[in-house]
């Protein structure tokens, strides 16, 4: 199994949309990103190319309502790491 990325906040909003969210609207550094069917609503920083810590991508995974392996799976989609 893989190690959760340790990426900036755009390429984790780039998996998101993958998994069917979209970014409503963005207020100063985080983008609020929602999906279809679901009153969840996931916050995301974006502080230029500064990763995202593990914890707090581990509950944007959880607040998707995905597990790790799905959202591993939707990074690597392409059967390649980025």
């Amino acid at each position: 199994m893989y190690k959760l990325p340790r990426w900036p906040g755009r390429k984790i909003i780039r998996v998101f949309k993958k998994a069917g969210w979209i970014v409503d609207h963005i207020e100063g550094s985080h983008h609020i990103l929602v999906k279809d069917g679901t009153e969840t609503i996931l916050v995301v920083p974006v502080h230029g190319t500064k990763p995202i810590k593990v914890g707090l991508l581990k509950r944007l995974i959880k607040d998707a309502g995905l597990t790790n392996e799905e959202f591993l799976m939707l990074c690597y989609k392409e059967g390649r790491k980025r």
